[in-house]
């Protein structure tokens, strides 16, 4: 099924396969560029997406990728109180250009470079969650323990 896809599809599932992960990308015919749109799309609740956001850290400038429960609003302080970053938004040229992957469609891996990554524990909560996969039309379906591994990020309270 990879070689049918997109190509930045296809790119997260060949780093996904890389390195050990059994899951399949799969794009659809709808959108999924947001969580509602994702989560009607292949009929889960809105809080197994886990929606993949990239913040500009502002002392650095480096991205740093949250992935949040597609219910949840991310809360920076709780992310600063935490962490010591002091995160601001980052527009589509900057995502773009720092992670590879366009705003809608950015993968909790596979990026251009390894991210700093937060995890929303409330993700936990559910069986199986959803993840997008390099374009806003494909994602993958994982387990929220998988994530960690993928990711190599770290689990911290940030939702408001």
């Amino acid at each position: 099924m990879a070689s049918r896809l997109r190509a930045s599809a296809n790119r997260v599932q060949e780093f996904l396969i890389a390195r050990g992960f059994t899951v399949e990308v799969k794009e659809l015919s709808t959108s999924t560029r947001t969580a509602q749109e994702a989560a009607d799309a292949v009929g889960c609740v809105v809080g197994q997406i886990a929606k993949s956001l990239v913040f500009k850290e502002k002392k650095t400038g480096r991205p740093i990728l949250v992935i949040a429960s597609g219910a949840n609003r991310v809360d920076l302080a709780k992310i600063k109180t935490a962490t010591g970053l002091k995160l601001g938004r980052a527009d589509g040229n900057f995502v773009k250009e720092k992670v590879g992957f366009a705003i809608g469609g950015v993968p909790p891996a596979g990026h251009d470079e390894p991210l700093e990554t937060l995890l929303d524990p409330n993700l936990k909560q559910y069986d199986t969650i959803w993840a997008a996969a390099g374009t806003p039309f494909a994602l993958f379906e994982l387990k929220p323990d998988d994530l960690e591994p993928m990711t190599n990020g770290r689990w911290i309270d940030l939702a408001e």
